[in-house]
């Protein structure tokens, strides 16, 4: 790999002064001006970037009427359709072998992928009508051109805002678990704004008859939920391994986008024809159809992320005890 010194500062001794000829730091008041500018402008940028955010998240949920945003009934749903969600991504979180990430980092993440989710939703409603006209191979190319894309890429956003820059993401895998909070977050605006959208407020009543609601919405999101979390998770592994390998941040990136974008938009694509050819081959209702559709494919793609993190843990585990092998007990005189 190339030098990534100057030559002054490669070939001068350690007793030159080379400040502002071919190295830098802060000396000067005027130095510290440009440090506390650029500290203004990089933190302005997130705050903008998350300002705008909460206006798209208001104006989507402002659409929809406070009275069903706040609706008990439909809070108990949206909470119902993301347990699975929540579930695989609590199995994530454990899976972290090294220390555990704080909670306000996590919940940080949450709330934040809760906020750019808006951004995936302006962006799909706009692009969406020049691929309808195209039919189902319109469909296909929007969801692998600009859904899978876009939706992984906001997701990830959430954890670069703020976990990532935090010295307490000091590991590759804490990607994953960043990544699969964000997107739980995804989840549960997106099952927000599907139920919001089908279910009529005068029809829900709290306790279980709801559950029915909207022909089953929360059931059929709550299938949908936990795919979000494993391509999150395989986006935010990279983005970790990025963090470590700076000399190759792009395109680490780039490939945990890449996979994560092509796994979501495959399962869209494949949804609804497999379901449909699936319930006319066997005779299983289209809803069970779906049921065994989603469970062999978000299974088959969530068990090559569990065979992710579990190498790095292994390779944890060997590399610690190779570094600070486990203390054996003395032996006794009366174990000789």
């Amino acid at each position: 790999m190339p030098s990534r010194s100057d030559p002054v500062e490669s070939r001068a001794d350690d007793d030159r002064d080379l400040y502002d000829i071919a190295t830098w730091e802060e000396r000067t008041s005027l130095d510290g001006l440009s440090v506390a500018l650029h500290w203004l402008i990089t933190r302005s940028a997130k705050a903008f970037v998350v300002f705008v955010a909460l206006l798209g998240l208001l104006a989507i949920l402002g659409s929809f009427g406070l009275g069903l945003v706040f609706d008990p009934t439909v809070a108990m749903l949206v909470g119902l359709s993301a347990v699975p969600a929540l579930g695989l991504a609590a199995y994530v979180y454990v899976s972290d072998v090294t220390t555990g990430e704080p909670l306000s980092l996590l919940v940080a993440t949450f709330l934040l992928s809760i906020l750019t989710a808006t951004f995936a939703a302006v962006l799909n409603s706009y692009a969406q009508p020049y691929f309808s006209p195209f039919g189902f191979p319109g469909l296909v190319l929007f969801f692998f051109v600009i859904v899978g894309p876009i939706e992984e890429t906001v997701k990830l956003l959430a954890v670069r805002l703020y976990a990532y820059t935090d010295d307490r993401f000091d590991a590759v895998i804490d990607g994953a678990v960043y990544g699969a909070i964000a997107g739980l977050g995804f989840v549960v605006i997106e099952n927000l704004v599907y139920i919001a959208r089908t279910v009529e407020l005068a029809e829900l009543s709290l306790g279980l008859a709801a559950l029915g609601a909207g022909d089953g919405i929360a059931a059929l999101r709550a299938l949908a939920g936990p795919g979000h979390v494993i391509y999150s998770a395989f986006a935010g592994y990279y983005l970790g391994l990025a963090k470590f390998n700076p000399g190759n941040r792009g395109p680490i990136v780039v490939k945990g986008l890449v996979i994560a974008a092509a796994i979501h938009a495959l399962y869209n694509s494949l949804v609804g024809p497999v379901t449909t050819v699936l319930s006319l081959a066997t005779g299983l209702p289209q809803v069970l159809s779906l049921f065994v559709f989603v469970i062999l494919f978000q299974g088959a793609f969530g068990y090559v992320l569990l065979r992710k993190l579990r190498r790095y843990r292994d390779a944890y585990l060997d590399t610690r005890d190779a570094v600070d092998p486990p203390v054996e007990p003395e032996m006794t005189e009366f174990e000789d």
